[in-house]
């Protein structure tokens, strides 16, 4: 019956027919539309992610440049905090020296200050006793001006650069030849000279003794030594200090009169006192007569 009936309506089969087809036609046109708008969706799409990787991988690049930015940004904040610790310690360290520099140059100043104000105070020292030394030094001067003349009128007595020196040679005390023997004729004059001497402070006495050319120089050694001896021994008799005494005998060296003749001789056999300042006196030397 259905055979019979698509028989009979054959123009409405074939709308049918057409009506199925051009709706297939119109779903494979909407396909194909989804499809197109889905390729450019997805095109869209992969661009869009190509953009965004890129945008990525800039910001990638970016942040590590950045973050070795940042890298040296804090070596430099750390080395400019290192420098700025040593730059402090540096500046405590200068300070300090600045103290101490400072605490040197006020004890300098302390202490030029009181080497100036010592040595002031040496110098007016040194100048008091340099004017005390040269009125001492007067006073010894005259002394021994008045002493020589007092002596002089005795026996010959001469000034030295040491003191004084009387020489008692053949007019005033005579020794024979090879003897050592104040005879009594001459013990007057020692007792004179001896008066003289006793009155004397801060003095030191020298005696020394000669001999004429006459025997070897051992020999006369011993002989002056011993006419030195007889003079000290009487000027302690007469009352002298023996501590301030000291005696030496030259033998036959520095005659007092060149020549051979008994006269000549006779004044080289001679004794010699020497009057010192004290002050000039060498502690444990005898000075010589010159």
């Amino acid at each position: 019956m259905d055979s019979t009936q698509r028989s009979q309506n054959p123009a409405r089969d074939e709308a049918a027919g057409a009506a199925r087809h051009s709706g297939r036609g119109k779903l494979f046109y909407l396909f194909a539309a989804l499809v197109a708008v889905g390729v450019v969706l997805a095109f869209l799409i992969f661009s869009s992610l190509n953009r965004m990787n890129r945008q990525v991988a800039q910001l990638t690049h970016e942040t590590q440049r950045l973050e070795g930015r940042l890298s040296e940004v804090e070596r430099e904040s750390q080395n400019a905090a290192k420098q700025a610790s040593e730059a402090a310690e540096s500046a405590q360290a200068a300070a300090a020296q600045r103290d101490q520099a400072e605490q040197a140059r006020a004890a300098s100043e302390n202490a030029a200050e009181t080497a100036r104000q010592q040595t002031q105070t040496a110098q007016q020292r040194a100048a008091a006793a340099e004017q005390k030394a040269e009125e001492y030094r007067k006073q010894r001067q005259a002394e021994l001006a008045r002493l020589q003349r007092v002596l002089g009128q005795i026996t010959e007595t001469r000034r030295t650069a040491m003191g004084l020196i009387m020489t008692l040679g053949s007019e005033s005390v005579r020794f024979d030849f090879d003897k050592s023997e104040i005879k009594p004729g001459y013990r007057e004059t020692l007792s004179r000279i001896a008066g003289v001497l006793s009155t004397l402070k801060g003095y030191s006495i020298y005696v020394y003794g000669y001999t004429d050319d006459i025997g070897t120089q051992e020999y006369n050694l011993k002989l002056s030594e011993r006419r030195a001896e007889a003079v000290r021994d009487y000027l302690v008799k007469a009352g002298l200090d023996p501590e301030i005494i000291s005696t030496k005998g030259f033998g036959k060296a520095d005659p007092r009169v060149p020549g051979d003749s008994p006269e000549v001789r006779a004044k080289n056999r001679r004794v010699e006192i020497g009057i010192v300042d004290s002050t000039l006196h060498v502690a444990g030397q005898v000075l010589p007569p010159h």
